[in-house]
């Protein structure tokens, strides 16, 4: 089924539409955006929230979407150092869209696990 959508992010000449899918939709792009969302969250809580992620990703992950204008980083000068995140408008509204793919994917895979 097709939704007669054309999306410029097929034509090869819009690299910065591509590159935003491609941070949007990455593994961990994706499970920052659905894990930020509604909440401010500090780095160490974020980290324990997306099991699996290296601190090395995280960290480039934050930085990507913050460039991107999608999460928003808060540091507090206070000793130590108090950094926190959210979502920006466009943030929220990523995670919005993003959460009934989520919400498919995570449906396809429990309809295809064997049955106990």
């Amino acid at each position: 089924m097709s939704t007669g959508l054309r999306l410029d992010a097929l034509d090869t000449a819009c690299p910065h539409m591509r590159l935003l899918f491609e941070h949007v939709t990455s593994k961990w792009g994706l499970l920052v955006l659905l894990g930020l969302d509604g909440r401010t969250l500090r780095w160490s809580e974020l980290k324990r929230e997306i099991v699996g992620v290296s601190e090395k990703m995280l960290i480039q992950t934050l930085q990507t979407l913050e460039a991107d204008g999608l999460v928003l980083r808060e540091a507090r000068p206070v000793v130590p150092p108090h950094v926190e995140y959210s979502l920006t408008d466009a943030g929220r509204e990523a995670a919005t869209l993003l959460a009934p793919l989520a919400l498919w994917a995570q449906d396809r895979v429990q309809a295809a696990a064997p049955s106990a």
